[in-house]
């Protein structure tokens, strides 16, 4: 049986680290993308399987830069069957000393989480309809709700605005795309997680579980479950969704 092959962007940060290590590790056929060589590098050796990963080193702002990697593997046969639209970049999120968000950082916010997703969508949709699957876009609580002031120490400073407005953004292109891409089977569904350990500092962790009805943050290790139930064909009913993964936090 011919293993389907997943397309992660953004593989080697904190999400897509863990897409590509979770797939691989199921056998399916990852492919990821990253702006840093070193880090692919050190990513696909630390994988159990890492037969089964491969890397692309483009820029995604750059649509020359991945339409022709992605071009190139078309040409050797190699079709996606899933995309994961997980990339993103800190730099975007930077906020000017009066909290407010400089319009180069809210263009390039939006143009690398809602017009990137949306052009590599639309060019495998073009190029290899007959093969992809589904397409599931990596959003946040931020898309659904506005960021809550009780949790952070200098709110304006450090809640970058153009961030949860891209991610709803994003949340309505899941829609569009889902109507567009259906008649040849294709579904497309985002996932809104909440916030992560990560790097969250001890006092940062402190005050969000009082904010949330699950009394914590995420652990990395539930950031595959949504996504990996997402493209299972036993879950083909759902559709142009937006599943909230996390412990609550929409809720109140």
């Amino acid at each position: 049986m011919t293993k389907e092959t997943i397309l992660v962007t953004g593989g080697t940060g904190l999400f897509g680290s863990q897409f590509v290590n979770f797939f691989s590790n199921n056998d399916f056929e990852v492919i990821f993308t990253s702006t840093n060589e070193n880090k692919s590098i050190e990513l696909k050796e630390s994988c159990l399987k890492k037969e089964n990963i491969s890397f692309l080193i483009c820029d995604l702002t750059d649509i020359s830069s991945w339409t022709r990697a992605l071009s190139r593997l078309h040409e050797k046969g190699r079709n996606i069957h899933h995309l994961i639209n997980n990339a993103r970049s800190l730099d975007n999120l930077k906020i000017n000393q009066d909290g407010e968000t400089d319009r180069k950082n809210f263009v390039s916010e939006y143009l690398l989480n809602v017009v990137v997703p949306y052009e590599i969508s639309m060019f495998l949709f073009r190029s290899q309809s007959e093969s992809l699957n589904t397409v599931t876009n990596i959003s946040s609580q931020y898309g659904i709700v506005a960021a809550n002031k009780n949790l952070y120490e200098d709110f304006i400073h450090e809640s970058a605005i153009q961030y949860g407005v891209a991610k709803a953004a994003l949340n309505h292109l899941t829609k569009e795309l889902a109507v567009r891409f259906i008649d040849k089977n294709i579904r497309v569904n985002s996932v809104a997680y909440g916030g992560v350990e990560g790097r969250a500092s001890e006092k940062f962790k402190e005050k969000y579980a009082k904010l949330t009805p699950s009394k914590r943050m995420l652990s990395e290790d539930e950031i595959v479950g949504p996504v990996a139930m997402l493209i299972s064909k036993s879950n083909s009913a759902i559709n142009g969704q937006t599943i909230i993964a996390d412990g609550g936090w929409t809720l109140w």
